[in-house]
């Protein structure tokens, strides 16, 4: 399989020094708290970074306030932080990660790498206070329509929502409208060929 950098190649010295600092930390903390699959180390530039950047040019142009859910290792969240601080410094992004572990390890990433319009938030997504995001995401998180309930809580009306999905979407496009109602755009993934970007807006229950 061919897999794309595309979306991080033409990046300024400082994001690329920012995202090789991240995958350090990544590197010297999995092993502890398991941010990614052990066997994905070596290739986070590619499995995780840039299948987490191709998010980024799919978000609405006037988005200020993007809300990561479910952020665990920080995927697509802080790579979407690196890539707006180069290329949209009004972008807000803030993570919701119920380990506390992993809430630490988001946090420090932020810190030691400079990413001032960072929050993060370790509480559950169902009791995290309603965040009116304009850009929703969530990576290998839950079921479409579990994720769409908390698209429903947290995503502002007008927003839209971003979720990466593997070869079996269209199964989960079908379940979900048993209960939801939306309008989705089918992007194809840059890293994986069966897999697809859902971009949902328009969500409400059934």
């Amino acid at each position: 399989m061919t897999v794309s950098t595309g979306d991080l190649t033409d990046v300024s010295r400082e994001t690329s020094e920012r995202l090789a600092s991240y995958a350090s930390l990544l590197r010297k903390w999995t092993p502890v708290i398991n941010l990614v699959s052990r066997a994905t180390l070596e290739e986070l530039e590619t499995r995780h970074f840039a299948d987490s950047a191709q998010l980024f040019d799919l978000a609405p142009g006037e988005a200020r306030h993007w809300v990561d859910l479910g952020s665990g290792g920080g995927f697509p969240g802080l790579v979407i932080a690196i890539l707006a601080d180069e290329r949209a410094p009004d972008l807000r992004v803030t993570l919701i990660e119920s380990d506390q572990r992993k809430a630490t390890f988001l946090r420090t990433v932020a810190r030691e790498i400079g990413l001032n319009r960072v929050e993060v938030i370790d509480e559950r997504l169902e009791t995290a206070d309603p965040q009116g995001a304009d850009v929703l995401s969530a990576r290998a998180l839950a079921p479409l329509d579990r994720l769409l309930g908390f698209a429903e809580r947290h995503l502002a009306p007008g927003g839209a929502a971003l979720f990466p999905k593997g070869a079996r979407y269209a199964d989960e496009v079908k379940r979900a409208l048993a209960s939801w109602r939306f309008e989705v755009q089918n992007h194809p993934s840059k890293t994986d060929p069966q897999a697809v970007v859902l971009k949902l807006g328009g969500i409400a229950r059934v």
